[in-house]
């Protein structure tokens, strides 16, 4: 479990306003997190692996590949849950609540409050995401996007700063794959040369994940890295 408050404050040009505690759903790590809640934590990433499991075949299918394709590369074995607090700021034209950035992720389940502030690039336009009572906003991410060769493309998203008097509160739960070692990279499936070429070259968590945080939040520069053509 970490806490951290300002994202990317020396590599950005304005701090994002907003706390942010995280914490990995293994078991394995179970007395790092606080026992007042250890037991809700893991009965909601049950729920929540099972939704993402769901996903994922919804995925393939509309990828054309075995509905288990993604679930048998481990792509629900690893799970991050970060809860996002974003202060009132009286001066929301100043600074953003999240630089706008695309999730380093296969997926991301997002469960945003009442008060709003996510928006998505739309073209050039940046376009509100409502909140809905009770709905769940999915976020595909980088490592999708490589592995269905652009078949599905990452959202570039960015929270405003809160400018209203009570605080914006989100839960986003991001799905990686959970082999640290096996490469990783366009499925075989989705290529058939000379029609349909491989975009991307493969690439290993460990080597992805130490990319991007050298980056930090920055558009989708955590694809620049892994372009073949």
């Amino acid at each position: 479990m970490t806490f951290a408050s300002n994202f990317y404050l020396f590599q950005s040009k304005a701090a994002s306003w907003r706390d942010t505690l995280q914490m990995g759903t293994d078991r394995t790590d179970s007395d790092k997190v606080p026992e007042f809640l250890r037991s809700e934590l893991f009965e909601l990433d049950q729920h929540i692996k099972q939704l993402g499991e769901t996903l994922m075949e919804i995925l393939c299918e509309g990828l054309g590949v075995e509905i288990n394709r993604l679930k048998n590369m481990a792509c629900s074995e690893r799970r991050h849950l970060a809860g996002h607090y974003y202060p009132y700021f009286p001066e929301p034209n100043r600074t953003v609540g999240t630089k706008f950035h695309t999730d380093p992720s296969v997926f991301t389940i997002l469960l945003q409050d009442h008060i709003g502030g996510l928006q998505v690039k739309h073209g050039e336009d940046w376009v509100d995401v409502k909140p809905l009572d009770g709905a769940l906003v999915i976020n595909i991410g980088d490592i999708l996007q490589i592995m269905s060769n652009d078949k599905y493309l990452s959202v570039e998203h960015r929270v405003v700063a809160n400018s209203f008097r009570k605080p914006r509160i989100s839960i986003a739960i991001f799905f990686n794959p959970g082999n640290m070692e096996i490469k990783y990279g366009p499925l075989p499936e989705l290529i058939t040369p000379p029609l349909k070429l491989a975009i991307y070259k493969q690439f290993t968590m460990e080597d992805f994940m130490m990319k991007f945080r050298s980056k930090g939040l920055d558009g989708k520069s955590s694809l620049v890295d892994y372009f073949l053509l």
